[in-house]
């Protein structure tokens, strides 16, 4: 049953997408008969990320025209919410001084951002163009290694000392506001820039304005190292419900915050990669997916598929090595596909709720990999007895052959138990030889299903009907 509160948020989640549809759609009218006028009134009243959304959805000739409408300082913001597909097509159009304005007022993290999915060659380009200070900050970012915390970090903070009054600390932020990426946490460093504590801006207003920065801060700060999986920062940001984790280098230094903006956008790219991964091998960049060239589409999924084609050639060449049991009892060809099928189905869910619990931890609170293994055969047990039982009624309606119908529910039965199994031991498999448990579990796990389990399937009924 639905709160109102629900509902009144689906409302809200629909009005917005109708908005973001209706704005598009006129904007593309508009620009189609060449109102510039009518076209840039309508984007005045719509949120930034609206803008890029509609924008996006445009024809690709008119991604620069609609863009050029926005002012200076908003074309900024919506540049940031763009796919990194369309911010690059823009840097392409549009004039090096409209580029180098928009790229030098972007956030150092943002920037980075955008020069790891550019060429190389506008990236080189681009730097030259910044100001001495940005190109510095964007270099030192760029610096360190791929998906760490100093990968995604921005410096744009404010710091304090532990001798500075609260007084001297609100109007230091009043001085600074504007080059910070973030003014609700306050981060105090000593003469040699090491983090020793951490200030809430709630905590400072309401301090008395002679009180000393080091007797109101906490000092017992959570931080991560710039070499930290982003991950890892996802996860101590959601875990603690902060809204930024300071990141600091070797030394302790202080060198930037990770903020949950950045998080959300890290979760949404880990989540999406994990979908399609376990969706049957199909890798992605990112979540442009669905605008990628059909050929680079075909490579990525041919790989597994081909996985899977020798895995049927297999189960193909076991069925025809059973052409004696198959010619006296015929029926049994038919239950085949019932029982693959449902294994497979079973060894997915197993391979799923493991592969997500290796990535919120959950695991850790049932001991390790053997309790959750042991814990997913008793749940394949169960499953399996139930759907044996549904199979067992099912195949003797069916065929009123009661020793067939009781192959099939056993063979169900112990089918499930081997996929929930092979389901949740072999992403633990795979991490510990370093291969992404994502990635490898779908297509072994359909290969243990489908021939064990045929094999299985066959021996039963060898057994059951003494042939």
């Amino acid at each position: 049953m639905q709160t109102p509160n629900s509902n009144s948020s689906t409302l809200q989640d629909v009005s917005r997408r109708e908005l973001r549809d209706l704005v598009r759609a006129q904007l593309q009218s508009l620009l189609e008969v060449g109102d510039l006028r009518g076209a840039k009134a309508i984007l005045v009243p719509v949120q930034p990320v609206d803008i890029a959304e509609a924008i996006e959805g445009l024809p690709e000739a008119m991604h620069a025209i609609a863009f050029r409408l926005l002012s200076k300082d908003e074309a900024i913001e919506v540049y940031e919410y763009l796919d990194y597909g369309v911010q690059e097509r823009l840097i392409e159009e549009l004039r090096s001084q409209e580029v180098r304005e928009i790229v030098e007022q972007m956030s150092p993290d943002d920037r980075a951002k955008l020069f790891d999915e550019l060429p190389a060659k506008i990236v080189k380009r681009l730097l030259e163009q910044l100001s001495p200070a940005e190109r510095e900050s964007t270099a030192q970012l760029l610096g360190y290694e791929a998906g760490t915390a100093g990968r995604i970090m921005t410096p744009e903070l404010i710091s304090v000392k532990e001798n500075f009054t609260a007084a001297e600390t609100l109007e230091r932020i009043r001085s600074l506001a504007n080059a910070s990426e973030m003014i609700y946490y306050l981060y105090v460093t000593d003469a040699a820039r090491r983090l020793t504590g951490i200030l809430s801006l709630r905590e400072l207003v309401t301090a008395q304005p002679q009180q000393i920065i080091g007797e109101i801060m906490t000092r017992d700060v959570l931080s991560v190292h710039t070499d930290t999986d982003q991950e890892e920062v996802a996860r101590l940001i959601q875990r603690y419900d902060f809204l930024a984790v300071p990141v600091v280098d070797r030394e302790e230094r202080l060198v930037g915050i990770v903020t949950v903006d950045d998080v959300i956008d890290i979760l949404q790219e880990e989540n999406t990669r994990d979908i399609y991964t376990v969706g049957g091998g199909v890798q992605s960049d990112g979540d442009s997916y669905f605008q990628a060239n059909l050929l680079t589409v075909a490579r990525k999924r041919v790989l597994w598929l081909f996985v899977l084609l020798i895995t049927n050639t297999i189960t193909g060449t076991i069925i025809k090595s059973q052409e004696d049991i198959l010619a006296k009892v015929v029926v049994l060809a038919a239950f085949i596909p019932l029982l693959t099928g449902t294994g497979g189905n079973v060894g997915a869910q197993s391979s799923t709720v493991v592969i997500r619990g290796m990535h919120t931890e959950e695991i850790r609170a049932l001991g390790g990999p053997l309790q959750v293994v042991v814990r997913e055969g008793l749940a394949g047990a169960l499953l399996g007895i139930m759907l044996g039982a549904i199979a067992t009624i099912w195949a003797f309606f069916l065929q009123k052959n009661l020793p067939v119908a009781i192959a099939v529910g056993s063979s169900l039965v112990a089918i499930s138990v081997l996929a929930s199994v092979s389901g949740s031991a072999l992403p633990f498999l795979f991490r510990l030889f370093r291969l992404d448990p994502a990635l490898m579990s779908a297509p072994f796990i359909t290969t243990a299903v489908d021939v064990l389990g045929v094999l299985i399937y066959f021996n039963l009924a060898r057994m059951i009907l003494n042939v």
